[in-house]
């Protein structure tokens, strides 16, 4: 249940069934998206719909915290020099999509205030679908993958703690800063355990949903806060422990839920024709489909020609192209800056999900086409990458070539005197 791939194909299941109910039951399904719980003398009397994407969000994004803050201290972001090309391709993954929306837009009189729609990546789907492709990857396509949708999910928090803050209170903003210092400084001097810092979180939580900023916001700095260097006798940081317990609710519980109910979409003729023909929802889709595709890609190309950034001699631009398809998968984040974008106006609203859906549908036919064919090199390059010719327990591409002669010769005596051991 940890494994981001299960999370991908439990979203994927949960959507399904999402679109299945609100075509087959609408009415039912609206009930009980619109029932209302929680406490209303503190503003906290939400929808369930609203609870998946401002509650159950909220944990998903301390997960992505976390996982940004172990990148960051001791993972693929921490070699500048190592992480430049996925750093550039996430930045230009971003760029794409606004100005491919930007143009439809303009062109055809839509609506400019979803240009933030078709910037983000889900990780998990993706992953999702990079496991249908073939189970024998490159490890560098993965990490390529990983750091660039590591950067991509930074940028998309960005956008949706800066573009979507409306009505500022500054002191529940103020006291949800204060609860986060304090879990800091906890932090630093390894007090205190999760019956401190769980109601910490649901306090910093509400406080920053009065605040009128986005809830999921305070999950992520929970996260960035969190320390991820080991220190001396310690097995696990408090980031990556953290992390392994909380990941299996996010992938299991928290996103498959939001899933149901940010893609429950009525689909008709008419809402076919408009994501087909009106400039909104096809600025959405060509957006994650071509923005993305083709950002990453013009991306990744012109900072390996023009710097000193390489890119792996494990992987071919085909690789980096359908990469940059499968990025297009934007699901989770596109659904939930959709809602943001257009809280409030339920039919735009509705045509946008109907638009992140079918371009994410495209996105992950046309990626798995893409590395699908390079299936046959996948798998060489798997079994080069974790040959073990000495017997040792590293793969070979981790040794020099001296020292795997002289381990091998050393496992070869070994093997001889076991043998003539075994003869005696």
């Amino acid at each position: 249940m940890r494994n981001e791939t299960t999370g991908g194909f439990l979203m994927l299941g949960a959507a399904v069934l999402a679109l299945v109910w609100a075509n087959v039951a609408s009415g039912s399904y609206t009930t009980l998206s619109e029932t209302t719980i929680g406490p209303s003398a503190i503003h906290l009397d939400l929808d369930l719909a609203h609870w998946a994407a401002d509650g159950l969000l909220a944990i998903f994004f301390f997960v992505v915290g976390l996982e940004l803050k172990r990148e960051l201290i001791v993972g693929s972001l921490r070699r500048p020099a190592a992480a430049a090309l996925p750093i550039i391709a996430a930045i230009c993954g971003m760029v794409g999509p606004i100005l491919v929306f930007t143009l439809f837009n303009t062109i055809g009189d839509g609506d400019m205030r979803g240009w933030a729609v078709p910037t983000a990546t889900d990780i998990a789907f993706a992953l999702a679908v990079l496991a249908v492709i073939g189970s024998r990857l490159p490890a560098a396509l993965r990490a390529f993958l990983l750091t660039l949708a590591v950067v991509d999910d930074l940028l998309a928090i960005t956008i949706i703690a800066v573009a979507f803050t409306s009505g500022l209170e500054f002191l529940p903003l103020a006291g949800a800063a204060a609860i986060l210092v304090v879990y800091y400084l906890l932090q630093r001097r390894d007090l205190g355990g999760w019956w401190i810092y769980v109601p910490m979180g649901v306090v910093a939580w509400a406080l920053m949903h009065e605040s009128g900023v986005h809830a999921t916001v305070v999950g992520v700095a929970f996260g960035l806060l969190t320390r991820a260097h080991h220190r001396e006798g310690e097995r696990e940081a408090p980031a990556e422990r953290v992390e392994h317990q909380v990941r299996p609710y996010s992938a299991v519980i928290c996103v498959p839920i939001y899933a149901f109910f940010a893609a429950g979409v009525t689909i008709s003729g008419e809402s076919l024709r408009e994501a087909f023909t009106e400039a909104l929802p096809l600025g959405v889709t060509f957006g994650l489909v071509v923005g993305k595709g083709v950002g990453i890609f013009l991306g990744t190309y012109l900072a390996a020609k023009f710097s000193k950034a390489q890119l792996s001699d494990r992987l071919a631009w085909s690789d980096i192209f359908g990469l940059g398809l499968l990025a297009g998968i934007g699901f989770t984040v596109s659904l939930l800056i959709g809602e943001l974008a257009f809280r409030g106006d339920e039919e735009v609203t509705d045509m946008v999900k109907m638009a992140v859906l079918l371009g994410s549908l495209i996105s992950a036919v046309l990626a798995t086409f893409v590395l699908g064919a390079r299936n046959r090199a996948y798998r060489t390059i798997h079994e080069e990458e974790t040959r073990d010719s000495n017997l040792d327990g590293i793969p070979d591409v981790y040794q020099d070539e001296g020292e795997l002669e002289a381990e091998s010769g050393e496992h070869g005596s070994r093997s001889t005197v076991s043998d003539s051991e075994s003869g005696q």
